[in-house]
C-alpha cells in the first residue's frame, strides 16, 4: 500500500469512527441516518471501515461486561469507557481489509440485515414474511432489515418493482441514495442510477422525502414518477399506462417507443455483457420503436442494419453500431 493509500485509510477509518460517536448522542434524527447511509454508499471502504469500528466497539463493551466484577448493593458502577477515546484508538489500530464479495462482507458484519443480489442480466423475486414482494432487476442489490417489527429495505444498486401489503402500524420504508420512500398501500418501481433516483407509483400511495441538501418531498398518486438528486427533486403528474414500457423488464423485454439509439443501446447494455456501442452521436439520436427480449442484443442490430440502414460490426464482446 503506497503512502496516499495509507492516509485515504486512515481518514476513512476516522470518518467511521466519527460517524458511529455522532450516532450514540440523544440527538441523532433523520437527516443524520440519511447523511450516515449516504456516506456508507459513497465507497465499499466506507462501509467496511465503518462496520469494523462498530463491530470493535461493540465487541469491547461485551468483554467489558463480562469481566465487570459483581457489585454489592449501593456501590458505585465502574465508569463506563469513554466512546470519543475508544474510537479514537479503534480508528488508529484496526486495518483496510480488501472487500471480496462485497454483499457477503457487509452481511456478515451486520446480521441484523440481509443482501440480496442479482448478476447482470438477473432477475429475482423476493417473497417478504410480511407478504410483501421485491422483484430485483438487472445487476440490483437490496439489503432488508431483519430487525423485530421493521420494514426497512436499502436499495444500494439498480431497480426493483415494490408489491408491499400495507401494514398501518408498521410503515414499509425503502432508503435509497439518501432519499426515503414510505409504502402508503403501494406498488412502485425504484429505480437508482449513478447520480438520480426515480420513483414511479403504480398503485395506492406513498409518500417521497429527499434526502441529503434536498429537502423537498411529495405524497405520489398512481401514475405519479419523482426523479431526485442529491439537491433537487422534480414530479411528474401522468397515468399508469404510460408506465408500461418501463415495466417490460418483468417479462423480459424491453419496450422502445420512440427512443433514441443511445438511450435504447444503455437500457439493452444493462441486461448484457456483451455491449451495444453507438459510434456516431447523430447515430444515438435516431429514434426506435420495438419490443425486443433483453438479451437479445443481436435483433436490435439487425433492426439498425436492415431498417435504419446503419453499418454494424460485431466483435467479441462489442456492436458497434455507425453510419
Amino acid at each position: 500500500m503506497t503512502d496516499v493509500q495509507t492516509e485515504n485509510a486512515k481518514q476513512v477509518r476516522q470518518e467511521a469512527a466519527a460517524w458511529l460517536e455522532r450516532r450514540q448522542r440523544p440527538e441523532w434524527c433523520a437527516q443524520d441516518q440519511a447523511a450516515l447511509e449516504t456516506w456508507l454508499a459513497a465507497a465499499p471502504t466506507n462501509t467496511v471501515s465503518y462496520l469494523r469500528v462498530e463491530a470493535a466497539w461493540n465487541r469491547a463493551n461485551r468483554l467489558g461486561a463480562l469481566r465487570q466484577p459483581m457489585r454489592l448493593p449501593g456501590a458505585k458502577a465502574a465508569p463506563r469507557r469513554s466512546l470519543t477515546r475508544f474510537l479514537t484508538m479503534a480508528a488508529a489500530v484496526i486495518g483496510t481489509v480488501a472487500v471480496v464479495g462485497g454483499v457477503g462482507a457487509t452481511y456478515l458484519l451486520m446480521p441484523h440485515e440481509k443482501s440480496y443480489a442479482t448478476e447482470v442480466g438477473g432477475h429475482e423475486i423476493l417473497a417478504l414474511k410480511d407478504g410483501s414482494q421485491i422483484e430485483l432487476n438487472t445487476s440490483t442489490i437490496v439489503r432488508v432489515s431483519k430487525n423485530a417489527g421493521e420494514r426497512k429495505v436499502w436499495l444500494d444498486k439498480g431497480e426493483a418493482y415494490f408489491r408491499i401489503k400495507h401494514d398501518a402500524a408498521h410503515p414499509f420504508v425503502v432508503m435509497v441514495g439518501g432519499h426515503r420512500i414510505t409504502d402508503l398501500g403501494t406498488t412502485f418501481l425504484v429505480r437508482r442510477n449513478q447520480d438520480s433516483v426515480k420513483v414511479a407509483l403504480i398503485e395506492g400511495l406513498a409518500r417521497f422525502d429527499g434526502g441529503n441538501e434536498n429537502s423537498q418531498h411529495a405524497m405520489l398518486k398512481p401514475g405519479d414518477v419523482v426523479v431526485a438528486s442529491a439537491d433537487r427533486m422534480s414530479l411528474k403528474r401522468g397515468n399508469t399506462a404510460e408506465m408500461a414500457e418501463g415495466l417490460g423488464w418483468r417479462h423480459g423485454l424491453l419496450i422502445f417507443k420512440y427512443t433514441t439509439l443511445a438511450d435504447a443501446a444503455a437500457e439493452f447494455n444493462r441486461y448484457n455483457t456483451r455491449k451495444l456501442v453507438i459510434a456516431d452521436p447523430a447515430v444515438g439520436r435516431l429514434k426506435i420503436v420495438g419490443t425486443f427480449a433483453t438479451n437479445n442484443v443481436a435483433a436490435f442490430a439487425d433492426v439498425a442494419e436492415d431498417v435504419l440502414h446503419l453499418k454494424v460490426t460485431n466483435t467479441t464482446d462489442q456492436i458497434v453500431i455507425a453510419r
